[in-house]
């Protein structure tokens, strides 16, 4: 198959109205994924028995990995769709499936009320919600690239991750509002659900802007359209770009998610109040806002290579020392100091890597291939970073152990990365299929 020429909007304005069109599926995705993640010790206690305290949290972070562990599955099954069908029409399906989720979260049961239904329906809609973000960050993603401008790919895509931080954003204003005008207790009891209401109250606005999204020019241009089966085939035949793909993935999955999803229950752990591990992560979502375009801009201008590589080793030497900096004798400044240096590296990073999954992997099954590789990424060693924190301080009373995961995340981002771009250019391609 030759590479088609890909036309451009007419416009900026609707460049940038697609944008915000494309992106706000995003909002609700990483909005819900924030909260459940944030008042995880509340849904313990009140859909998961135990008497231990620790063991309902591993509950509700294993239920809350066991979503993501669902995002590869759906990468395959909706990434074939979306790149079969077309990206407008599977972003919106995707949008259906993640908001039927945060509907049923949002109004299950206590385990008080209806026993073990409740941690059941409560796993359904995480499991549902992952199987629709294994294709949401993808399908977006690939949304941007195809109406970027030329020269200006990483910069685009990144608009794809800074999306998210809004909703990190507001989801912790919502949060730090709750935690001032309500007692303790009552936010326990029933206050932590208002936040899951608000979710659920602005499905039908993102549902109005995702269907007056346009096709992209890139995929209307292509002469043949995949079918289901030749896009298994062909994203079975492109698994070590796949692999690859995935390890370099990994670094932005396992900072996010520790930054923002684990960032208040580290502030927990570090008997830090509930309002300043809120503010902190109000913070956070601020700069990761900014510093993921930059690192999207700067990467179209010196390369990827160079950027994924200089982050990730400054990830390695710096993530534990950090973090032991911080617990030996833990305040609001120093976690705000460790929160605001994780959120540069995750920016940076995120920016260029969404640009660098898009370039290495095959344009006719696009959406496919990079959803697989983050979705692996995230169901793999993102989302399970709050679990694995909180095993590894219980069981190495070492409360800046989880240096060590994201220690990990940074050599495999750094073999990856040189793998990819070998003497500074790609080395690894993506398999085409040959025309007829």
């Amino acid at each position: 198959m030759s590479s088609q020429p890909i036309p451009q909007p007419a416009t900026i304005h609707s460049r940038i109205g697609a944008i915000l069109r494309a992106t706000s599926g995003n909002f609700l995705e990483q909005f819900d994924f924030f909260l459940f993640g944030f008042y995880a010790p509340i849904i313990a206690k009140a859909f998961f028995p135990s008497e231990n305290e620790t063991a309902a949290l591993l509950n509700a972070y294993g239920v809350f990995w066991l979503g993501a562990l669902m995002r590869p599955v759906g990468a395959v099954v909706l990434g074939a769709y979306v790149d079969k069908i077309g990206r407008r029409q599977g972003l919106i399906v995707t949008l259906g499936i993640m908001a039927f989720g945060t509907v049923v979260i949002a109004f299950c049961p206590t385990y008080a009320t209806i026993g073990i239904a409740a941690p059941i329906i409560v796993l359904l809609g995480r499991l549902l919600q992952g199987f629709s973000a294994g294709v949401e960050l993808g399908g977006v993603s690939v949304y941007l690239s195809e109406i970027s401008t030329p020269g200006n790919r990483g910069l685009y895509t990144s608009f794809q991750s800074s999306s998210q931080q809004v909703a990190i954003f507001v989801a912790s204003l919502i949060g730090y509002v709750l935690n001032q005008a309500m007692p303790a207790d009552m936010v326990a009891a029933w206050g932590w659900r208002i936040p899951f209401f608000i979710g659920c109250l602005i499905i039908p606005l993102i549902f109005f802007l995702r269907r007056t999204l346009e096709e992209t020019p890139a995929f209307l241009a292509m002469k043949k359209h995949p079918t289901a089966r030749e896009v298994f085939a062909s994203a079975l035949d492109n698994w070590r770009i796949v692999i690859l793909g995935m390890m370099i993935a990994v670094l932005t999955t396992t900072t996010f998610y520790f930054i923002t999803v684990y960032g208040p229950g580290f502030g927990k752990e570090l008997k830090l109040s509930a309002a300043d591990s809120l503010l902190v992560t109000l913070l956070v979502a601020v700069t990761n806002f900014l510093w993921n375009p930059v690192g999207g801009a700067v990467s179209d201008r010196i390369g990827r290579k160079p950027v994924l590589v200089t982050i990730a080793v400054l990830a390695l030497l710096t993530a534990y020392p950090a973090l032991h900096w911080l617990a030996a004798a833990p305040s609001f400044g120093k976690l705000l100091t460790v929160e605001m240096l994780f959120s540069f590296y995750f920016g940076v990073y995120s920016g260029t890597m969404l640009g660098c999954l898009v370039e290495i992997v095959p344009a006719h099954v696009r959406t496919t291939c990079f959803s697989i590789a983050f979705a692996l990424a995230a169901g793999l060693f993102g989302t399970a970073t709050p679990a694995v924190s909180t095993w590894l301080i219980n069981k190495t009373g070492d409360k800046a152990s989880p240096g060590y995961w994201l220690m990990c995340a940074a050599v495999l981002g750094i073999i990856a990365a040189t793998t990819v771009y070998r003497g500074g250019r790609q080395a690894v391609a993506a398999r085409e299929p040959v025309a007829a």
